[in-house]
């Protein structure tokens, strides 16, 4: 997609989703300058919506037998942990570490990179998690080098959470050559939200170019590998953030997998069997930025985090829960765009003190920053105030 039809915005007439949308990138490719590959659109309708489409032809007692397969393939009778899960004690985590433990009989060890600052909800969904009957390894990164990673990453790229997401991406597949397990498996179902590549050819394998490349051509906080010792940090300290290097033969062992590839579930319905199945709890009142309770639980930068996603999109956290909401037939688009106008884009107010003092900046500096990334196509100044100049409750 051309710079010139990125800054042409539409929005699907099935849900609420914008083609604005970012289809996800290699996070150690990251710089202020690229340009993001933006979600698939065919006749007026999301990449999302095509393949719920798709969804409604796949006989999942067929993907199920697929699944197991792959499953008996790694299974182990010794013992020894025989599939690797990334989770943070969220519904996902807990409904894919259940099932594959007392459903299909595997020994995983879930492992789990640390947020920033837990929520004390957060906290407590972690341990409740491990409480259900698994094995976790827990990485909590050098604080100062990640707060450090943190702030480049906002001022450079407005992204606070690249560091956490660059962690989590890396730290499973170095954990399972490390501890001899050939299989990871995510729960999130990124081809559901309109991510990752061609749509219309769907596979449950995941692309190893995210946590795994040669090149010294590397970008952390949207500075050069060769040039991150200026900002006080070593090439050492970087070591929990960077791709597997050096390995492909020992990567072409590693089977990663997405399991809504093969089991037919969604979000409401992991948060139902979360809520029977462990302690796990929510938020007392919805998220800020979305309607749901049981988003951004685990860190108190998840709600800037998708803060950041509206201002560089004019697409925030209540587009992202209602377009999935409206596919999976939980509310109409109707409902959606109603939803989209109330929450979407709101401030995260309730953790911004904490969260100022994190990237360690003022409220001044912070706004100036959060408005050198609003593009002008998205954006319009009336006075003081920002305005969308198109959203999907506009005629």
């Amino acid at each position: 997609m051309t710079e010139d039809n990125i800054k042409k915005i539409y929005f699907c007439k099935k849900c609420v989703e914008s083609n604005q949308r970012f289809m996800g990138s290699i996070q150690h490719l990251d710089t202020k300058d690229g340009i993001k590959q933006r979600t698939s659109f065919d006749d007026g309708v999301c990449g999302a919506c095509n393949y719920f489409e798709q969804k409604k032809k796949i006989n999942w007692k067929e993907r199920e037998k697929e699944l197991i397969e792959i499953l008996d393939k790694n299974r182990k009778n010794d013992g020894s942990y025989d599939v690797l899960i990334p989770g943070s004690g969220g519904k996902d985590s807990i409904y894919l570490s259940h099932i594959l433990k007392y459903k299909y009989k595997m020994n995983p060890l879930t492992v789990t990179w640390a947020p920033h600052i837990y929520t004390e909800i957060g906290l407590h969904n972690f341990q409740a998690w491990q409480k259900m009957g698994f094995d976790n390894e827990l990485h909590t990164p050098n604080p100062i080098v990640h707060r450090k990673l943190t702030k480049l990453a906002f001022k450079n790229l407005l992204h606070p959470f690249q560091p956490f997401v660059l962690g989590q991406l890396n730290l499973a597949p170095k954990l399972a050559l490390e501890k001899k397990i050939n299989l990871i498996i995510y729960g999130d179902a990124y081809f559901e939200k309109g991510v990752g590549g061609n749509l219309y050819n769907i596979s449950g394998f995941v692309n190893k170019d995210l946590f795994h490349s040669d090149s010294e051509d590397l970008y952390f906080g949207g500075v050069h590998i060769s040039e991150i010792k200026k900002y006080g940090i070593s090439k050492n300290d970087l070591f929990p953030y960077l791709p597997i290097r050096n390995k492909s033969e020992e990567i072409k062992n590693l089977t990663v997998l997405t399991l809504p590839y093969y089991l037919n579930y969604n979000p409401q319905s992991n948060f139902y069997f979360a809520s029977e199945h462990s302690d796990f709890k929510v938020n007392p009142y919805r998220s800020e930025g979305t309607y749901t309770k049981y988003s951004s639980l685990d860190d108190k930068l998840d709600n800037l985090h998708f803060y950041t996603w509206f201002i560089k999109t004019g697409r925030g956290r209540t587009t992202e829960d209602a377009a999935l909401e409206v596919r999976n037939n939980i509310i109409t688009r109707d409902e959606a765009i109603a939803l989209v106008k109330k929450y979407d884009g709101e401030f995260p107010k309730k953790y911004f003190k904490e969260i100022l003092d994190y990237l360690d900046m003022n409220e001044k500096n912070f706004h100036e920053i959060i408005d050198s990334f609003r593009p002008k196509y998205i954006w319009k100044k009336s006075g003081k105030k920002w305005e969308l100049r198109q959203a999907v409750w506009m005629k």
